[in-house]
């Protein structure tokens, strides 16, 4: 599968990619399903895209088009939900205390 081609995670209204890291100009993105990474300039994604972001992008001909991305704030508050029950479900589970090797 091409980089540039819908992956796993992509619906009707594109690929869903999210914001790993921003260096500098640029982002640092990691697309949903098959977790290829692209490098993209901030300029060409939406304001207030930072780490974290869920991004929906748009691929006409298999090829994302950033600048017709948009910023998905519900899927955002949705994994970060579940992130926080992972972590809190792990936590119960712990028994504390120090490893004994």
């Amino acid at each position: 599968m091409s980089a540039d081609r819908p992956g796993p995670g992509a619906d009707l209204h594109g690929d869903i990619w999210v914001v790993d890291r921003v260096e500098g100009p640029v982002a640092v993105l990691i697309r949903d399903g098959d977790e290829r990474s692209r490098d993209v300039p901030l300029q060409e994604l939406p304001a207030g895209t930072r780490p974290g972001t869920v991004l929906r992008v748009p691929s006409p001909g298999g090829h994302p088009n950033w600048s017709a991305a948009i910023l998905d704030d519900d899927a955002r508050r949705t994994r970060l939900r579940e992130a926080e029950e992972t972590l809190a479900r792990l936590r119960r589970r712990d028994p504390g205390g120090d490893v004994k090797l």
